[in-house]
């Protein structure tokens, strides 16, 4: 490996792992994966994935199947089910450096790309979490440069690695996202293709039947995992992973799946989507609109932000974080306008330009110094408001004590925590007779519940707790 590729894979090592257990699971996101792992573990189901016991059908399993093995492997803690994310924005930041590099870019802006991916902040933050988008954007970063590495123009040499990576780029999207994993790389080649077909004035119909056919290869792996689905719960299992929670978030049929936003949402968040790196983002993909008919470099990777910016905005289920996907393409743009800010700075700014490598150097020094600064102390410092932590650890008092706890209609976030901090169930009460007939049942018995309002009955509060101003009250007859 050449001196930047080392340093790269250090920097980036050192941004996604630093501290990355050192604070308890945070938000709704991670407390419900997390749980759900925790179950696969202790089930040993590596088939159908489970929430409050019943099958969770919301998205293939890849990412739960690497954090449940985690967890097999180095225990229940909050950094081995983070690893598989963190892993996954490592191999994406050394992959877009090296795939630039083959494209022909210069060292210094292949590197400054990687480097300006993995401190993107909201990037940065999804890596260090629990999920399936850090996997999926691994994904479709695979995917497309394997593509465009297949197809350029430039290109020298065989093939066939780059379609192999392409295959592999998306059976690891689909895997994590079933028919976005598929339609978020498959929406940038149609567009990239039809594009430089009218350019050209000529269909190359090889260059459309090839990524067709490798991703139907691609498709071999899921549709393995769906044949085992469809053994155990029938064709109501396979259509609500293809068909309710894919095409319904789409469409907007799935209201239960919520995250539901209007199609100005994205627009609302562009302010904030590629920060610190934003403004050279914005002003790369103007500034070099002009020139996207003679260099398909460029082409490429604005089709690639601009159409999968089109599709998320179109859908009706909405999330900041499925903006992840874009942010490769993203750190391109920005790196190739600094380059051209460089370039003019060395004709008209002589004198500032003498000191652009320390400045560069400074930014992202600095860009460095405060992401590791929030992991090691601010991160831990949230899970005084949003630790599921006291609140497991007043189930377990409980039953140290002697006594029976059962949860009263939990929330997903709740219940996940449970069975990953437990590494147990508790009973679960769907109905208010349900919940009644427990308390009555035994002297001692405690359920837990967000909400006593709706109670038709009054209980006894005996110890109330707040996980991120949400409230849980502890209660008996």
């Amino acid at each position: 490996m050449t001196r930047p590729a080392p340093l790269l894979l250090l920097l980036a090592a050192l941004l996604f792992f630093f501290a990355l257990g050192n604070h308890e699971l945070q938000g709704s996101t991670e407390a419900r994966v997390s749980g759900i792992a925790m179950a696969m573990h202790l089930d040993n189901d590596w088939v159908v994935p489970r929430l409050f016991r019943e099958p969770f059908l919301e998205k293939p399993p890849l990412s739960l199947w690497l954090d449940a093995g985690a967890i097999r492997l180095f225990g229940a803690s909050t950094g081995a089910v983070r690893l598989a994310s963190a892993f996954a924005g490592l191999f994406s930041v050394m992959l877009l450096y090296g795939m630039l590099r083959r494209f022909g870019r210069p060292q210094t802006l292949a590197f400054s790309a990687a480097l300006i991916l993995a401190t993107m902040a909201s990037y940065w933050g999804n890596v260090r979490g629990v999920g399936e988008d850090s996997l999926l954007s691994l994904g479709v970063t695979a995917a497309l440069l394997g593509f465009y590495q297949a197809v350029r123009p430039e290109r020298e040499g065989s093939s066939t690695w780059a379609w192999a990576l392409f295959t592999a780029g998306m059976v690891i999207a689909t895997l994590s996202k079933g028919v976005l994993g598929l339609a978020m790389p498959g929406i940038v080649i149609f567009v990239y293709l039809l594009s430089t077909s009218l350019m050209d004035k000529r269909l190359r119909l090889g260059d459309w039947l090839k990524p067709a056919l490798f991703t139907l290869l691609a498709l071999v792996p899921l549709l393995i995992w769906l044949g085992f689905l469809f053994q155990r719960g029938g064709m109501q299992a396979v259509g609500e992973v293809l068909w309710t929670n894919s095409v319904g978030r789409f469409s907007g049929s799935f209201v239960e799946a919520g995250h539901y936003e209007p199609f100005y949402y994205y627009l609302a968040k562009l302010p904030e989507a590629f920060l610190p790196w934003n403004i050279l983002v914005y002003l790369g993909l103007w500034h070099f609109r002009k020139s996207l008919v003679r260099n398909r470099y460029r082409l490429f990777f604005s089709v690639w932000l601009v159409a999968q910016f089109t599709l998320l905005t179109l859908a009706s289920s909405k999330r900041t974080v499925y903006l992840m996907a874009l942010t490769p393409a993203a750190a391109v743009l920005a790196a190739e306008y600094a380059r051209v800010l460089l370039e003019w700075a060395k004709d008209h700014k002589p004198g500032l330009y003498r000191y652009h490598r320390r400045i560069i150097g400074g930014v992202f020094s600095l860009a460095i110094a405060c992401y590791l600064s929030a992991a090691f102390w601010f991160a831990p410092k949230a899970d005084v408001r949003h630790s599921f932590v006291p609140v497991m650890s007043q189930i377990q008092t409980l039953q140290d004590e002697g006594r029976t706890v059962a949860m009263y209609q939990p929330n997903e976030r709740i219940d996940g925590a449970s069975v990953f901090y437990l590494q147990a169930y508790l009973p679960i009460l769907n109905t208010e007779a349900e919940l009644r007939a427990f308390l009555s049942a035994k002297p001692g018995n405690v359920a837990l519940t967000d909400h006593t309002d709706r109670l038709k009955a009054p209980v006894t509060v005996i110890k109330q707790m707040a996980v991120n101003r949400q409230p849980y009250y502890f209660v008996e007859q």
